[in-house]
């Protein structure tokens, strides 16, 4: 049986487990805990296959201890089926004057990757022709035998991949497009010349979906990476609907109706074939569901320039979330800040890697589009690769000009701490904010949550300016300093984070 037929059909747990929260009645995360994902297709997960009696006593007593010690905390979540290694991975330049083509460097850079402990990667809008520039659109490949080419070097690693596919988004010069899908004037004109296409367009949909169904079978991927492309309903200044637009659904600022309707229906085919879906929200966003899970990962921070609202704006979106500051935009003080935001959340950063982004896409001619350029971050990239050709070097969109070289090293040394936080079975404790756990008062600023399995992890952040001493009530040595001596005394610098293990 070849893979698509064995994602087709060894995996119908995913739509049965799925949340079916009825519209307007959203969970309540501080009510109960929420349990989001399935087992994995490629077979039972530890605590179910291989935990020994020795190992589900040590969980339960650590769960136990939990239960006894925290009364309160944001909220608690039963950690499921989670790949938080992720990567977008830049296949090459486009637009391009020749497809992008994969070869020894890409061979070279999974191996880096697949020893970073990296577990999924998705691809963006370079792996398909949306300019047309090669004989496709936004819904096909540059290169269909050097993508499947490059999806096969990808598995043989075993990575998982992703690639996009735009329920929003379309390109306005594309002679497949029609006007009557969109609402009037909801475009990016320019070098983006991306329309956005309502959600309750019957056309759009007739069109997109199919088409979308096509890629997964064309390829043998594991899912797909929805750049969502959609202003939610209390950010809308375009009310007048599309022409082709059927008005289905209550719409109201907490509760976006037909993209609900349009998302679940995606992802209920993607779970059905076992398959991975993430989503892309501008800002802060999340899609206001009523309660229906639409997404396996949510990846934020795209336009945020303060990274400290970002963490409030997201700590209690539904799990999993994958946080990217914006390093464009968003000012942080070092590499680390992107650990410090994420980890007492139960998230982690998404690295970006790859080829190297050079920015010429930025100044190649796009015979649809006569005389534009881009005018923005890529021709930046652009004028800056002309000045280090070689590196440190820009990976992807979201990556400061110039690069921090530690961004990959701080990744690496994180990444080992937080895996072992979070395998299979491990409940959640998330800003806990009463509990028996610390001999002194907390401070304001900082944050603790806990993570409990066959281990016990406690997490420290300091968000404040100023430093602080944290005295907890039992011993732990630190995550990375395992010959450590067991302490209960433990200092946290300005804007620092700690990770704990029960001694």
């Amino acid at each position: 049986m070849d893979r698509r037929q064995f994602m087709q059909l060894g995996a119908t747990a995913a739509a049965a487990s799925t949340l079916t929260t009825a519209p307007h009645q959203p969970l309540c995360a501080h009510d109960a805990p929420a349990v989001a994902g399935t087992a994995g297709v490629a077979g039972a997960p530890a605590i179910l296959a291989d935990f020994t009696a020795d190992d589900h006593r040590r969980r339960l007593t650590n769960i136990r201890f939990c239960t006894q010690k925290i009364r309160q905390c944001l909220r608690q979540h039963l950690v499921t089926d989670y790949l938080p290694a992720q990567c977008v991975y830049n296949l090459g330049e486009y637009p391009s004057r020749v497809p992008w083509e994969p070869d020894e460097y890409d061979e070279q850079e999974l191996d880096r990757l697949k020893e970073h402990g990296i577990q999924l990667i998705h691809v963006m809008d370079e792996w398909n022709d949306r300019y047309g520039l090669f004989g496709g659109n936004k819904l096909t490949a540059v290169n269909p035998e050097g993508f499947r080419r490059f999806i096969s070097m990808v598995h043989q690693r075993g990575i998982k991949i992703l690639a996009y596919a735009s329920s929003g988004y379309f390109v306005g010069s594309d002679p497949d497009y029609r006007v009557e899908w969109s609402r009037p004037g909801d475009a990016f004109g320019g070098w983006w010349d991306l329309t956005r296409c309502a959600p309750a367009s019957p056309g759009w949909r007739a069109y997109f979906l199919p088409r979308m169904l096509q890629i997964l079978e064309d390829y043998e991927l594991d899912g797909l990476y929805n750049d969502w492309g959609y202003v939610p309903n209390a950010d809308r200044k375009i009310l007048q609907p599309a022409p082709d637009e059927v008005v289905a659904f209550e719409e109201t600022p907490q509760y976006d109706g037909a993209m609900t309707d349009l998302l679940y229906l995606i992802y209920c085919e993607i779970k059905r074939r076992g398959g991975i879906y993430k989503l892309h929200a501008d800002f802060s966003n999340q899609p206001l569901t009523g309660g229906l899970r639409v997404y396996d990962y949510l990846w934020v921070g795209e336009g945020v320039d303060n990274a400290d609202r970002l963490r409030e704006a997201v700590k209690n979106h539904v799990p999993y979330v994958v946080p990217c500051i914006h390093g464009s935009i968003a000012q942080v003080s070092g590499a680390g800040d992107h650990f410090l935001h994420a980890i007492p959340y139960l998230q982690f950063p998404l690295l970006q890697g790859g080829r190297p982004l050079t920015g010429e896409r930025a100044v190649v001619p796009i015979p649809r589009l006569p005389g534009v350029q881009e005018n923005g971050f890529y021709t930046a990239a652009w004028e800056y690769y002309q000045q280090h050709p070689d590196g440190p070097y820009i990976y992807g969109g979201w990556d400061p000009i110039p690069p921090n070289i530690e961004t990959r090293p701080q990744h690496a040394r994180w990444l080992k701490q937080y895996l072992p936080m979070v395998e299979d079975g491990t409940w959640a404790y998330l800003e806990i904010t009463d509990s028996d756990l610390f001999a002194s008062p907390w401070p304001a600023g900082c944050v603790a949550s806990m993570f409990a399995n066959r281990e016990l992890y406690l997490v420290l952040a300091n968000y404040g300016t100023t430093a602080q001493l944290i005295e907890t009530t039992d011993a732990y040595v630190s995550a990375d300093e395992r010959a450590a001596a067991p302490a209960r005394q433990w200092p946290l610098p300005p804007r620092s984070l700690r990770i704990l293990r029960s001694s």
